[in-house]
């Protein structure tokens, strides 16, 4: 693992169609993520706001292509929400290996990870990290 090395974007756009999967397969049904009359009426949105965790889930793809089962098997988050992405939002994903340890089975690997809108805000930020084996 090198220290410096950028972890390959994930690219989305955030389509309601994808928001309404990530409800029924969460059971997170608030009305702030499906409902345009209420999401205008009730929120200081001012509009429907996509789950902060299918969003989330983006960072863990990016994750996942980079480590593979390393990252499944062992890998931790810790982020913090900074804006809220509307259907329509062009996201991507961004990540840095920072810190590697190595032991005598393997690697503490530290990264930091988020994800942007295409216009440039953090839509979340944080650490992601996990633990390699060596392989034989």
């Amino acid at each position: 693992m090198i220290v410096g090395k950028l972890l390959p974007s994930v690219s989305k756009q955030v389509i309601q169609e994808n928001i309404n999967t990530y409800a029924v397969a969460s059971g997170d049904h608030n009305p702030l993520h499906w409902d345009e009359n209420f999401a205008v009426n009730a929120t200081h949105y001012g509009r429907i706001v996509a789950h902060g965790m299918l969003v989330l889930a983006y960072i863990s793809e990016m994750m996942t292509n980079e480590f593979g089962t390393s990252w499944i098997e062992d890998g931790t988050l810790k982020v913090r929400f900074k804006a809220p992405v509307y259907p329509g939002d062009n996201v991507e994903t961004f990540g840095e290996i920072v810190k590697c340890e190595e032991d005598i089975k393997g690697y503490k690997v530290s990264c930091s990870v988020g994800c942007r809108k295409i216009d440039g805000e953090d839509v979340i930020t944080g650490q992601a990290s996990l633990y390699m084996a060596k392989v034989d």
